[in-house]
Parts: structure tokens; sequence; C-alpha cells
């Protein structure tokens, strides 16, 4: 085996690009920068039946919104090609064949309905279930009697019996599994297509992988796949098993669990930035040194290692994502927000569909005033409501003020001072805003919470100079009116 890193991520196309995936290849991209070596991405198509149209574009996709690069892959080529499993058939039906030969692996012409009834059997004994090695040693004849028969066979592996099995293992040691506890495992099924167990050893070894980085969940197959570099004479790579990531409720997550959204492209639909995902995704089940928590990718690149990845569970916590999430929208350039803020106030009607410079501009000094606070672009539609009614609506707080008995002499005196500026700009409303101050006496909360009211109907929100020079002359003297006449 080379003496280069080299490592892979090799989904399954059949659907969108999971946390946990993400999570893996994240991890093999920072391991591959850090070590200067390479990053594959291999596309393990071989389960036809589960399979998704488009699946491998929606896939690479989500990568390269997160700023995931690869060196060889399906779409780049490279000295290993090719790189999708259905494309190297023809590969693994040459070594299937070395393994049926040399008495590694046979043929078996049990039914669904034989191992069904099995496994049940197996149960009822209180058995871990596994297959009981029924075909193992056909005669010829067998073999042609069943064929005979029209029963298609599959090929399994032949376990060696009373094994250790060792796995190398860099976040967790050495681990140590019986082959007595794993059975002979399916390598090829009926219709001659490998399974991933069989076809991943293959392309790790022809590929040069040096390292196997994944999720704890892959654990299981493990030693099958180590079984079976072993019968070739084949040098182990190095595995890493990161830990599994749980829910916020601290269980396992299922596809079925509605407590955190499971796929990258959701948190893209939501406007999150992808730089803050990737921070997040990189500090579940992995430490840095010291308490820094805000990493770039080159930062990340820098310090990652798997001497520093952990084998104790991960919780993914819905709130520490969107803090970090907001810590990144605070320091995101204004025009990027805004142009990722756009499309959700056009969906909600609220822009039109193309926007003049002036609306543009608009927009943008509206989002700035929101960007400390927002937790992703999507929010920023339930933010600016104010903004876009036709009318206005006071919450409790703000009738509360209203009713005060200075406001109608402040809320006059301000439309008074409004109308005499000359240019409806946040500095120019600020300055009308003292003259209230001097020509009536109110001040602190009896002059500013009355105005915030009547304008807004809210008694918290955004700087109120900005807010009112966003909502224009029209609309805040109209509401001005409104309510002093409550």
């Amino acid at each position: 085996m080379s003496s280069e890193v080299r490592v892979r991520f090799a989904p399954s196309p059949t659907g969108h690009l999971h946390i946990g995936g993400a999570r893996s290849a994240l991890f093999n991209f920072l391991f591959a920068r850090s070590q200067g070596g390479k990053f594959i991405v291999r596309i393990e198509d071989t389960d036809q039946a589960r399979n998704v149209e488009d699946a491998t574009d929606k896939l690479m996709d989500s990568l390269k919104w997160l700023g995931i690069d690869w060196d060889e892959s399906v779409d780049k080529g490279g000295p290993y090609a090719p790189y999708r499993c259905m494309d190297r058939i023809d590969i693994y039906e040459k070594y299937l064949q070395q393994l049926l030969e040399e008495g590694k692996a046979y043929y078996d012409y049990m039914t669904e309905e034989e191992l069904q009834k099995e496994r049940e059997e197996q149960l009822a004994r209180g058995e871990a279930p596994k297959y009981s090695g029924r075909d193992r040693d056909l005669t010829p004849e067998q073999r042609k009697a069943y064929e005979d028969q029209g029963i298609q066979p599959v090929v399994r592996f032949r376990v060696p019996e009373n094994k250790s099995v060792h796995v190398p293992d860099q976040v967790r040691g050495d681990v140590t599994f019986e082959t007595d506890d794993i059975g002979d495992f399916v390598i090829a099924r009926k219709d001659g297509i490998p399974t991933y167990n069989f076809a991943v050893v293959v392309d790790d070894h022809l590929m040069a992988i040096s390292h196997v980085i994944r999720g704890e969940e892959h654990l299981s197959n493990a030693p099958r796949q180590a079984l079976v570099f072993e019968a070739f004479g084949w040098e182990k790579p190095m595995f890493a098993h990161a830990s599994l990531i749980l829910n916020p409720d601290r269980q396992k997550m299922s596809k079925r669990d509605e407590s955190i959204m499971q796929f990258v492209e959701q948190y893209q639909e939501l406007g999150y930035l992808p730089e803050a995902l990737v921070n997040f995704l990189a500090l579940l089940g992995w430490s840095p040194v010291g308490e820094e928590e805000l990493f770039s990718m080159e930062a990340l690149q820098e310090q990652f290692s798997l001497e520093r990845v952990s084998k104790a569970p991960a919780v993914f916590d819905n709130d520490k994502l969107a803090w970090m999430n907001n810590q990144y929208v605070k320091e995101a350039d204004l025009d990027r927000l805004t142009k990722l803020a756009v499309p959700y106030l056009q969906k909600e009607d609220k822009l039109p569909d193309s926007l003049s410079e002036t609306q543009y501009e608009w927009t943008k000094r509206l989002v700035s005033i929101y960007q400390e606070q927002m937790h992703c672009a999507a929010e920023i539609t339930k933010l600016t409501e104010l903004f876009f009614q036709s009318g206005i609506d006071y919450n409790e707080d703000a009738k509360d003020v209203l009713s005060g008995e200075q406001v109608p002499e402040v809320l006059e005196q301000f439309s008074k001072e409004l109308e005499a500026l000359e240019a409806f700009e946040p500095d120019e409303i600020k300055a009308a805003i003292k003259s209230v101050q001097k020509a009536t006496g109110h001040k602190g909360k009896k002059l500013f919470m009355p105005i915030r009211a009547a304008v807004t109907g809210q008694t918290h929100g955004p700087e109120l100079p900005q807010a009112i020079a966003l909502l224009g002359e029209e609309t805040v003297q109209e509401r001005l009116k409104h309510a002093a006449s409550q």
C-alpha cells in the first residue's frame, strides 16, 4: 500500500446527503488536507433497488455547497477510474471467481423462504440468527440438482471458524471480533452484483485507500471487510470509526426522527451558511485543542487529527447550531446576506420577483437591522413583518404604552418634526426625536416608547431611527395619526 494518505467518501445514491454522511465526508476531507493526501468520492450504487435518480448529483452538490472538494470522482476522473461501482462489475467478477476457485467462497441455493424459516427457528431457540452453512460443502451433483430446478444462487464468503479478527482502529484501538459470531455472509447477489462488503474491499484495495474514516454504525461491517482483505492477502487500511450522532434527547437517530433536520439540503433551504454547518459538524465527535469553538475551513484543515476524534457519542444540539450560525451571520458580508434573504421575501410576495436597484438597496438596509439577531436567512420574513403590513396591530405592551397621558403630545410633535425634515434618513430622524424631547420635556421611555409603539405596534424591535426611515414618511405619518386617534 502506498505511503500517501488516500481516503474516500463512498455514499449510496439513495437520496439526499444525510448529516451523518456529511460529517464522514468532512472528516475524510479534513484528514486528507491536513496530511497533504487525496480525497476521493466513490459512488456505491450496487444496491440497485434503492438507488434514486439524480441522487448522485444532489449528493455532490451538497458537498460542494459545504465547501468540500475532492481530487478524484465520477466527474473528475482519476488514475483509479471508474469511480462508480456499477461501472466496475467486470473487476469484481474477476475477484469473485478467485475466491470461488480457492474455496474461500461458495454458491448458496437457499431460498428466501428457507432462510426466513431458519432465522425464526434460531430465534425460537434464543440464538442470534446467522446463516447455518447448509450449502457450504455441496457436491457438484447437488449443485447441478439445484440449478436444474432453476434456483439462482448467491455467493457467500466462507468465514473461517474459531478465529479472532483484528480491526486496526485509530479511534478505538485494536478491535477484536470472533468469527463464530459472524456466519458466512453474501458477497454477490443472485443477479451477480456484488454486495457492499465485498465491493468496498476490492475498491479500497485497488484505489490504494490508506484510511477508512466513517461512523460507528459501520463498525459491524469492519470484521467482514477485514476477512475479505485477509482472504486476498491484502494489507488492511487503518480504520477510524467516529462516534454515533445522537438526537437532542440523546437517543440514536432514526430516519423518522423529527427532532432535528437530518439532511444538508434542508439547512441550505433555510438559508444556513455552509461554513457554520461545517464548523458545527466538525465538532460532532472531534475536539480541538483549547476552548475555541469557531473555525474556518482552513483552520479546521490545519488542526484536524484522528487522535482527537472521539468514540463517545456526539449530541446534535439544535440550539448550538442556531447560535453558531448566528455568529457567522453577524460577520457575513451584507450583500451576501441580502441575496440569501431576498428569495424568502419574494416567496411570501413581500418583494417583486425582480428588484430595481432602489428596491435592492432598501432590502439591504432592512436586512442590516436584523443581521445581529438572525439565526438563518429564512427568519427574515417573520422578523420584518411590520414593514410589509398595510395596517398596524398593537400588541398588549404597545397598547399600554399608547394609553400614557403624554402620548398625544409626543406623537403630534414628532409628526411636525418629521414634516420639517429635508431628508427622511436615520440621522435626521434621530435629530427629530431629540427635538421632540426639547419641545415637550419628555425623555427616556416616555419619549421613545410611544413613538416605537405607534409606528411598529411593538415595544421592542430594531433600532428606531433605522426602522422609521425604512417604513417611509407616508406610512409613518399614517401610523402616528392612527395611534393618536386611539
